[in-house]
């Protein structure tokens, strides 16, 4: 697989390639050095206690009835209120009908006649004999296959191979983040090394497995990587001068008192860079393609023009791209942003509180990450694509200018044939 072009980029001279593969392989050995290193050595026993038995059904009944007065609502107006018959597709009842509460409280489930559902078991302490169902969730798989069957071939129709490969490296991204990232962090391990070390992973797994194995996609992962890398010390410099602790979100503050060994400080860096990886990579293979691009439709420009012209199709690009990150931050954390605009405190508290804080870091570390990856993968990129044009032969000279055509010529060339001035 080569460049995702029209034509394939051209080879780099031996001699740059060789040091492009001194410089790549020992970065890649010593990445999954450390991931070995790093890799959890035994399983976490599960924590919360035993899981609650869980079965598929369908809703076959739903009958409403009024609520009966409680404490918290006199009139009865709490609800709704009823029983809903399922029947049971798996488990000791498979084939029986069984009758539950119907779902009430917040983010209940809304439930109708011909739905699947999630049931619970749940078993009296008192008397283990006796047990009842409740309604957990809808059963989600068959559409969330069907939504992902539509993902994979629209990828696959548009992009063909490519698109093949980018869901290979989309399969790996998760395989890497299930498979070592979130164990290791999880294990106790450090945080920021254990997600710069996956992040590296990724990186090299999904760029030469979606762009090929060229000096061009070299480039992109080392410009990727180096920008990495300044994102990390980016993020430890701002958290540590913020004081930020990590427990800015109610899932931080859960996390801890199930998993009171998990650095949420290094946790709340992981995520910098985890969340900064995808946009890394499509910053640095763009500008490395757009030089690339550029010296191919114009051998005759010098190091220091493809650069500059180049570093200004980076300027646009990460125009839009700030834009980006900040409302993918926003969007993720919408709810409690929603409660934060309801508070009463002023708004420079509001602002400089731990939740916000934690965002406006997040959202500014990125973007310095993405701005430091468009001079460092653009430099790179020029040095490799200039690199060894002595050696192939002299410099192209630029064609010559034509002569100014005469008016008969420029009739001649309109019309098909001689000027009628010329006929007559």
């Amino acid at each position: 697989m080569g460049a995702d072009h029209t034509h394939p980029a051209p080879a780099a001279p031996p001699g740059v390639r060789r040091l492009l593969v001194a410089v790549v392989v020992p970065l890649f050995v010593i990445t999954v050095i450390a991931a070995l290193v790093l890799w959890p050595r035994q399983d976490r026993e599960p924590v919360g206690g035993a899981d609650v038995p869980r079965y598929h059904g369908t809703v076959t009944r739903v009958v409403t009835e009024p609520c009966p007065p409680t404490p918290e609502s006199p009139d009865g107006a709490g609800g709704p209120c009823g029983t809903v018959t399922v029947t049971v597709e798996q488990g000791p009842d498979a084939g029986r009908q069984v009758e539950t509460p119907i779902p009430a409280g917040p983010g209940a489930p809304r439930v109708a006649v011909g739905d699947e559902v999630v049931l619970v078991e749940l078993t009296d302490p008192a008397d283990p004999a006796v047990k009842s169902y409740n309604i957990a969730e809808h059963q989600r798989g068959t559409p969330l296959i069907w939504l992902m069957v539509l993902f994979a071939a629209a990828i696959v129709a548009f992009g063909r191979w490519r698109g093949l490969a980018a869901l290979g490296g989309l399969v790996a991204s998760f395989a890497i983040l299930l498979g070592f990232v979130l164990p290791g962090i999880g294990a106790g391990q450090p945080p920021l090394l254990v997600a710069i070390v996956g992040a590296a992973l990724i990186m090299f797994v999904v760029l030469y497995l979606t762009h090929g194995i060229t000096a061009q996609t070299s480039v992109a992962v080392l410009g990727t990587l180096g920008s990495l890398v300044v994102t990390g010390v980016l993020g430890l410099l701002a958290t540590s001068a913020t004081h930020l602790t990590g427990f800015g979100s109610e899932d931080a503050t859960t996390l801890s008192m199930f998993q009171g060994d998990v650095d949420l400080h290094g946790l709340l860096l992981a995520g910098i860079i985890i969340g900064s990886l995808g946009v890394l990579d499509d910053v640095t293979v763009t500008q490395a393609a757009t030089v690339t691009e550029l010296a191919h439709a114009n051998p005759g420009l010098s190091r220091r023009q493809l650069y500059r012209a180049a570093t200004r199709v980076g300027r646009a690009h990460i125009a839009s791209t700030v834009n980006t990150i900040v409302l993918a931050y926003a969007g993720a954390s919408l709810p409690l942003l929603l409660l934060l605009v309801a508070d009463s405190r002023p708004v420079s508290e509001i602002l400089t509180s731990e939740f916000l804080a934690q965002e406006i870091v997040r959202s500014a570390v990125a973007t310095l990450g993405l701005i430091a990856a468009v001079p460092l993968t653009t430099g790179l990129a020029a040095v490799v694509t200039t690199a060894g044009r002595h050696s192939r032969g002299a410099e192209p000279a630029p064609p010559a200018a034509r002569p100014p055509a005469g008016r008969d010529d420029a009739l001649e060339a309109l019309g098909g044939g001689k000027s009628t001035e010329a006929a007559w």
